[in-house]
């Protein structure tokens, strides 16, 4: 797989098509999610400056000493946000495969606002649990909170791209993503200094939860795989000015697996160069409200047929997985 022949979607140009040529652009995102559930988000209007201030931010964080990065950590196994150092999570896990911990580090984040009246215990202390945010680099928490504020965004206008193409109203999830518990989760991927386990990677295959996830790797980078129906694994090109969308599980729930959640993955370098290169990325994950059932859209069944999967609720759905990852 290469630029040319990754599928690349103009959200813009959705936006501003009626009519026809709307339906023939929605119909062509429709056959993406059936086929790999990965396509390119171009002509998003996120300002780069929004953009360039997190990402120097998370790598101006990632550049600290380990010691000073620990002082953001999550405070026990298990607890969503803050700081995850190396060995602390194998993705492979939520699927039930066993490997060795990730080669990774991550930062992450959660929801910026809490909804009126929520009681929930543990909505509170997981989904919306507070953020611990690292004291340097200067401007982190603002730079992030923009940056998580432009994803919810484009994600609602992704949701919207994704009813039409489901031949849906235009308004079909707004009322399950008013309050969405999505997280935003800085990669850094360091460089190899030591051979890896049997089985180690820099992150292992898995699908993603949510809904959706929203994903901004590295200029020029390399290592996104994704599997194919084969079981081999094919490789993700970042495309200049463009995110990578990938669907998750609970968009498959909800489309009776019309559309795909697929497994992906980051392997290791190949070359002594490369394993000499950190890795570096942004992952949105988009998730709709904690109390949000999940259930097959009627229309995604065909005459005669059931749901494959029970309904679920958004949030407890997400707390389970994430728990079942975390070393």
């Amino acid at each position: 797989m290469s630029d040319s022949n990754f599928p690349i979607v103009s959200l813009s140009a959705f936006e501003a098509a009626s009519g026809e040529e709307r339906a023939r652009l929605a119909a062509e995102v429709d056959r993406i999610c059936r086929d790999t559930g990965f396509l390119a988000v171009a002509d998003h209007g996120v300002p780069e400056a929004v953009i360039a201030a997190a990402w120097s931010r998370a790598q101006g964080f990632f550049d600290q000493p380990v010691e000073t990065k620990q002082a953001a950590r999550a405070p026990y196994a298990g607890y969503p946000y803050g700081y995850l150092g190396p060995n602390s999570e194998a993705l492979a896990a939520s699927r039930g495969v066993a490997t060795p911990p990730d080669l990774k580090e991550s930062f992450n984040g959660g929801p910026l606002r809490t909804p009126p009246g929520l009681t929930d215990t543990e909505a509170l202390s997981f989904c919306y649990a507070e953020t611990i945010w690292p004291a340097a680099p200067e401007g982190f928490r603002t730079a992030w909170q923009e940056y998580y504020q432009a994803m919810e965004e484009l994600a609602a206008r992704i949701m919207t791209l994704f009813a039409a193409a489901l031949e849906l109203p235009d308004d079909y999830f707004a009322d399950v993503i008013d309050y969405p518990v999505s997280a935003l989760r800085a990669l850094n991927y360091p460089e190899l200094a030591a051979t890896p386990a049997p089985g180690q990677l820099r992150a292992g295959a898995h699908s993603d939860y949510g809904s959706l996830t929203i994903l901004l790797p590295q200029a020029g980078s390399k290592g996104l795989q994704i599997e194919r129906r084969d079981g081999s694994f094919i490789d993700v090109p970042p495309i200049p000015g463009a995110f990578v969308i990938n669907l998750g599980d609970l968009m498959a729930r909800w489309t009776n697996d019309r559309w795909v959640s697929t497994v992906h993955r980051v392997v290791n370098p190949t070359s002594a160069d490369d394993a000499k290169a950190r890795r570096q990325s942004f992952a949105f994950f988009h998730q709709p409200n904690w109390f949000a059932e999940i259930a097959c859209i009627p229309a995604c069944l065909e005459p005669g047929e059931t749901p494959k999967y029970s309904p679920v609720l958004s949030g407890p759905y997400l707390m389970g997985k994430f728990r079942s990852t975390v070393k």
